[in-house]
């Protein structure tokens, strides 16, 4: 298994993620999902299992992350994103921290 680094500012994002005032929508929740699992490669999307064919949710997961994946973003432009993201729900939904 390989180790993937997680940046402090990223670290710091995912604990805020978990703080905001308001739940984000469901397409800002799948961007922060598949920008999160790129970011930690836990695992690599390579070994991900596939969701099951009446999972829809994990399917919505799934694919959100294959095509972050399939872009060819790295963990360090995921990890990048990902804080960004955070920042700017932060800002729309309010936080607590």
């Amino acid at each position: 298994m390989t180790f993937t680094p997680k940046t402090p500012a990223f670290e710091k994002a995912i604990k805020d993620s978990r703080n905001l005032k308001a739940k984000p929508d469901n397409d800002e929740l799948l961007e922060l999902y598949s920008l999160f699992k790129q970011g930690s490669q836990d695992p690599p999307f390579a070994d991900a299992p596939k969701p099951g064919m009446i999972d829809l949710t994990g399917k919505a997961k799934y694919n959100a992350w294959k095509k972050v994946a399939d872009e060819g973003m790295t963990y360090q432009q995921a990890q990048e994103k990902y804080v960004q993201l955070v920042n700017s729900l932060k800002e729309k939904y309010g936080f607590e921290g």
